[in-house]
């Protein structure tokens, strides 16, 4: 039997090209991080960096192409206008800690492929976003696109000339959740603990049920829900 020590220089060498060309790492993901606060910036920057597939590059020399990580607590006019200057440029990963209903909009009108809610930002959830935004991927959390689908609904229900009041829409099943328990009279951790959900969690359901039905505080919510016949 031939063994490679009796072939031909020229087909070893051949033979080497063409395994060598079979390993080809694939291209790395080029990413940016935006942030005001310097320890968060250094936890990200931290856990991109141990990822193989992700290039952290330096947010000032501004590039072009790849992926740019915003981090605020809030969408201020500050970060709004952040956002759309990354946006000509980059694809966009929004990690925000409160996003109610008009910013949500906001953010997608901003062009946001991407948006993680802060609570959720583990090693490996922004990884995987990094990923869904260099693919041009929509990527939401759950709750955000409840919010959303709540918003088309009411859209088209307006185009079609029949305006029905938000109340109509009734609240959502984590939504009663939270507001039986606050009605109790627990606090905010003590019914995360009782939900199995975090204290930011818990806070974005009472968030996003007080803007979307126009409520001022957590009492006018609880009140809203018993006037409504929700509890």
């Amino acid at each position: 039997m031939a063994t490679t020590d009796r072939m031909p220089r020229e087909i070893t060498s051949a033979l080497a090209v063409e395994s060598g060309a079979s390993r080809v790492e694939p291209q790395r993901i080029d990413v940016t991080v935006h942030c005001e606060d310097p320890l968060t910036r250094a936890g990200i920057l931290s856990h991109l960096r141990a990822e193989p597939l992700i290039a952290v590059r330096d947010a000032a020399t501004q590039p072009r192409g790849g992926v740019a990580i915003v981090l605020a607590e809030r969408l201020e006019d500050f970060t709004a206008a952040r956002l759309r200057r990354l946006a000509q440029t980059q694809q966009v990963v929004f990690v925000v800690g409160q996003l109610p209903e008009r910013d949500l909009l906001r953010a997608l009108d901003l062009r946001v492929t991407v948006i993680v809610l802060r609570h959720q930002a583990t090693p490996e959830r922004m990884v995987n976003a990094v990923r869904s935004a260099v693919r041009g991927d929509r990527d939401l959390p759950g709750d955000l696109v409840g919010q959303l689908v709540d918003v088309v609904h009411r859209l088209l229900v307006q185009a079609d000339g029949n305006v029905v009041p938000t109340a109509s829409h009734g609240p959502t099943d984590r939504e009663l959740d939270v507001l039986r328990l606050l009605a109790e009279g627990w606090e905010t951790r003590v019914i995360a603990t009782r939900l199995a959900y975090s204290e930011r969690t818990v806070k974005n359901v009472l968030q996003g049920f007080t803007a979307r039905f126009q409520l001022r505080n957590r009492a006018h919510a609880v009140a809203f829900a018993f006037r409504e016949g929700y509890l």
